[in-house]
């Protein structure tokens, strides 16, 4: 050991073990080792599974305590194997590693580590903040790696392992955003992407609103004339577009708008905020980084989001539909409007009419959210992977481009927004039952599942799904590439 004599190797072993030792009992067991770590406050004092790894590897008698024979022999022979690491990596002789020799030592192990975890690495043992890491340091940080001879993929397993848990003994999330920043990127990415949509999010309601006999457009599918189908499927759109111009020009396509992003920057903060506290949740219960979760939990977790954040918005849905529902009759405008519409709703029954179609929604919300995020967070994890190792790099320390976030949040929108367009159609026809726009009324679910099947044939269930559509690819991907690229900003301050 460099510049240490055996005495002063003596005396330093035997005060380690004092410390250790808090029982003075003259021999430890996972309680004590745990209690003695606190006391030097040790990376490992509240890494659990670690330290019966730690016993095992001291503890050669097996009895389940360790004495102090055991302690030192154990410490003799882990000294000098972390020296003998210690001089490899020192590759200048300098008796100090600084940040890039540690870096090439990785490389040259085979081992991939980011650069935010190695520089946390780093300063982990930097105790001095010297910017450099002297062999005092070394050792006493890595002294307990319980895998035998030292090696650098040990070394960084038991740091991961170590860094996993706080000061309570609780799974500690490696995420630069924590708390109200998920918050704020959330609202943020909802805002923008609802606002450049609104249109089209006009659209797609006035044409579920909109109550007749089966179409044209059935009669000419039936008939098996696929080329008059497309026209009268144009033309219908085109129709609803004039109907929505006349009733007030642009104004009139932007109706809405306002609650809409009153409603959106809380239902997307809320959805994205308890996405990634649902993952945290899950990453306790399984042990593991919430970037790594089992694809179920992943599932379980984006589902979690929705249903949360529709709970507490959607009495502000639910307004927004009926106030568009009867911005076509003229009249009131703005705020007028949406006063003598929530007004009118609260008369009808209080808060009930404000929740009509909670069911539906929550039937829709969860699986709409669930593949949504399932499918985005496995493909962004599958471009990550691709990169890291086309570049050899970690994944953390691969970036995803606009172009890629936005493709892969349009498809997952689409793809989910599709598969629950029929709830989502019913649910908007519960809220808006009984305005100007949409006079029929309905005892529930079942009755007007029935009424829109017989009525308008099962294509009735898919109206408005074009525009829907037209409004996910873009909202999606503007949600996504707002939301990512706030979290990356926001994790700088």
């Amino acid at each position: 050991m460099p510049e240490e004599s055996h005495h002063q190797r003596d005396q330093r072993i035997a005060k380690l073990w004092r410390n250790l030792d808090t029982a003075e009992q003259g021999q430890i067991d996972v309680k004590g080792l745990k209690k003695g770590l606190r006391k030097i406050d040790h990376p490992l004092k509240n890494a659990d599974s670690l330290l019966h790894d730690v016993l095992q590897a001291v503890d050669t008698s097996g009895d389940g305590q360790i004495q102090y024979n055991e302690f030192r022999v154990f410490i003799e022979h882990a000294e000098r194997e972390l020296f003998q690491l210690f001089e490899n990596i020192d590759r200048d002789n300098s008796g100090t590693l600084d940040k890039e020799e540690l870096r090439q030592a990785f490389a040259r192990s085979g081992v991939v580590v980011s650069n935010a975890k190695l520089d946390h690495f780093f300063d982990e043992i930097d105790t001095n903040n010297d910017g450099k890491i002297s062999f005092d340091e070394w050792r006493d940080f890595l002294l307990f790696v319980p895998h035998g001879t030292p090696n650098l993929r040990a070394i960084i397993s038991y740091y991961s392992a170590a860094a996993s848990v706080n000061q309570e003994g609780d799974v500690h999330v490696n995420d630069p955003l924590q708390g109200i920043g998920y918050f704020v990127a959330g609202g943020l990415a909802g805002m923008v992407s609802r606002t450049a949509t609104a249109p089209l999010d006009r659209l797609k309601v006035y044409l579920i609103a909109q109550v007749s006999p089966k179409a044209t457009i059935d009669k000419a599918i039936k008939e098996g004339s696929p080329v008059t189908a497309v026209r009268h499927f144009g033309q219908n759109l085109v129709d609803a577009c004039k109907d929505l111009w006349r009733a007030g020009g642009l104004r009139s396509l932007f109706a809405g708008n306002g609650l809409n992003v009153v409603k959106v920057m809380p239902e997307s903060a809320i959805k994205f905020g308890a996405y990634e506290a649902a993952k945290r949740f899950f990453a306790n219960l399984e042990g593991t980084d919430p970037r790594h979760l089992h694809a179920t939990a992943q599932f379980l977790a984006g589902g979690i989001g929705g249903v949360v954040s529709q709970c507490i918005v959607y009495p502000l849905d639910t307004l927004k539909f009926r106030m568009q529902c009867e911005t076509v009759s003229g009249g009131l405008r703005g705020n007028k409007l949406i006063a003598q519409t929530a007004i009118k709703m609260w008369r009808q029954g209080g808060l009930l009419p404000y929740y009509r179609g909670l069911g539906m929604g929550l039937a829709g919300m969860f699986p709409y959210s669930a593949i949504d995020l399932f499918i985005f967070e496995g493909c962004k994890r599958l471009v990550l992977t691709r990169k890291a190792k086309a570049l050899n790099v970690h994944e953390e320390d691969v970036e995803m481009g606009n172009f890629i976030t936005g493709a892969i949040g349009a498809s997952s929108g689409a793809i989910s927004a599709t598969m629950v367009y029929p709830i989502n159609l019913l649910r908007t026809r519960l809220q808006a039952q009984g305005t100007v726009l949409h006079k029929p009324t309905y005892t529930g679910i079942a009755d007007v599942t029935r009424k829109t099947i017989q009525n308008e044939g099962w294509c009735g269930l898919f109206k408005g799904v074009t525009p829907n559509l037209l409004k996910v690819a873009p909202a999606v991907s503007i949600s996504y590439i707002v939301y990512e690229n706030s979290k990356a900003l926001l994790s700088l301050h």
